[in-house]
């Protein structure tokens, strides 16, 4: 008795629910997403075989290069809060609008004086407003990173409950007595543990 042969056909997908599932994956990734703001100093980091994440929370980065020291603090609530109790410390009244705009400011090095100024300027000009002042002043007489740093820890501590992380991203061929004067001014707060930021070696694990 012969064989019944079976008939072939060829095997259909159809994708539309997959495409639809995509599209709307990629919409919300691009809705969340928070755009990276560029670094305002320049800075050419030294490289390392050590990797390590850092944090996206709860952290403060000081940026060192051209002997000018600039800070950013992660996390819009934190960076709100210390506004205001740099406010208070320093007498200066700052408008709901301008504690918004500084919560979504990223790196910042101008003196307190100039910061209302610099935070109603645009990206560009905010820019190139900070380019003409010389950072953060760090000095004996007159430490404002110092007091940044304080009450920027003071505001993780009341708001997140937890101490706040500190790392240096220095210029590779800055001086040491820059670096030396910022590690002083953590280790006067009895911060002795920090991360320095490195780019990663070709072929590091």
């Amino acid at each position: 008795m012969p064989r019944a042969k079976v008939q072939r056909k060829s095997t259909a997908i159809d994708m539309t629910a997959m495409c639809d599932v995509s599209f709307l994956l990629l919409t919300f990734f691009i809705l969340t997403a928070t755009a990276r703001q560029p670094d305002p100093l320049e800075v050419t980091i030294p490289s390392s075989t050590y990797k390590l994440k850092v944090p996206d929370l709860d952290m403060g980065i000081l940026s060192i290069g051209k002997g000018q020291v600039y800070y950013e603090i992660i996390g819009k609530d934190i960076k709100m809060a210390t506004l205001d109790k740099m406010g208070e410390k320093y007498n200066i009244k700052f408008s709901p609008e301008e504690r918004e705009r500084f919560g979504v400011i990223g790196a910042f090095g101008v003196p307190i004086q100039n910061l209302q100024q610099f935070i109603q300027l645009d990206g560009d000009k905010r820019a190139a407003f900070q380019k003409s002042l010389q950072g953060i002043p760090t000095d004996s007489t007159n430490n404002q990173l110092a007091e940044w740093i304080l009450q920027s820890r003071h505001s993780v501590a009341e708001l997140h409950s937890t101490q706040m992380r500190v790392s240096i991203k220095g210029d590779g061929a800055e001086e040491y007595p820059s670096i030396k004067k910022v590690v002083d001014i953590l280790q006067k707060q009895k911060i002795n543990k920090f991360s320095l930021i490195t780019s990663a070696e070709g072929g590091a694990e």
